[in-house]
């Protein structure tokens, strides 16, 4: 492609990028993989800045599962990753956490900013930033195929503990061809800012997971005959240190619902 070809294909991805967030803004609800291809997409948690150290190291001993792309100052909504974004209207669905279990789901979370004007915000790589990538590559990814929200599991593997946090690591799977797992490994393997290569290939009870067709968190997915169940670390696992740790208040996004920044993908290859 020309350069002004690639301009054109950047600011369509970045007005997609806005557009959804102005829909999830006035109310729309919706799983965001497949939304503005091409963008960087995030999890996201908000504690109170009590707990925003404790988290920060958690984070950092534990970065293929945390991997901070941004972190928002006390009791503020705006992040560097998204101009004019506000953080507690332009995600589809929240949720929210008191004592470590999780108390509702909103569409709208300005209002707990207001409770808790101390929030510090975490921002964190998603797996559905290197999705683009891989379909590029003619790999299916098929939860965005069958218009449904990724699965995903908490596992048998404990996370390096840091201050009062601990927890288990949580996965996500997508089903890949036998013969197609070494180029998916390769091509999320160079997006280590949004959890990188796989973990885990194949039998899913090495990571105690019972059964592959009735995750944590999401929608289960069809597993063709020759596929194999290929699971990355993921971003909801904060959540799972918050359930683990009895954290007194927290809001995170609500599973497979993301903040979808202006950045392209192609920021977090290496």
């Amino acid at each position: 492609m020309t350069n002004h070809v690639l301009d054109e294909v950047r600011s369509a991805a970045v007005a997609a990028a806005r557009t959804a967030r102005e829909s999830y803004r006035a109310g729309k609800v919706q799983p965001t993989a497949g939304v503005a291809p091409g963008m960087t997409q995030a999890n996201m948690i908000a504690l109170p800045r009590d707990w925003a150290w404790d988290f920060l190291l958690y984070a950092q001993r534990n970065p293929k599962a945390c991997p901070v792309l941004d972190v928002i100052e006390a009791g503020a909504h705006h992040t560097v990753l998204a101009e004019g974004a506000d953080i507690r209207t332009d995600i589809p669905l929240y949720r929210v956490w008191r004592n470590g279990r999780l108390a509702e789901e909103v569409a709208d979370a300005a209002p707990l900013w207001q409770e808790h004007p101390d929030l510090v915000t975490f921002l964190i790589g998603c797996s559905f930033t290197f999705e683009t990538p891989l379909l590029e590559a003619g790999i299916e990814v098929r939860h965005i195929t069958d218009g449904s929200n990724v699965p995903m599991y908490r596992t048998n593997r404990q996370c390096r503990p840091a201050g009062r946090l601990h927890g288990e690591l949580v996965v996500s799977m997508r089903p890949i061809p036998a013969g197609r797992i070494a180029d998916a490994a390769m091509i999320s393997g160079r997006f280590p800012s949004v959890h990188g290569a796989p973990v885990h290939v194949g039998n899913p009870e090495a990571l105690g997971i019972a059964d592959i067709h009735r995750p944590d968190f999401g929608d289960a997915v069809r597993i063709e005959p020759g596929e194999i169940p290929v699971f990355w670390a993921c971003g909801v696992t904060p959540q799972a240190a918050v359930m683990a740790s009895g954290v007194p208040f927290a809001v995170t996004h609500a599973p497979g619902h993301m903040f979808i920044t202006d950045v392209p993908d192609s920021t977090y290859h290496v």
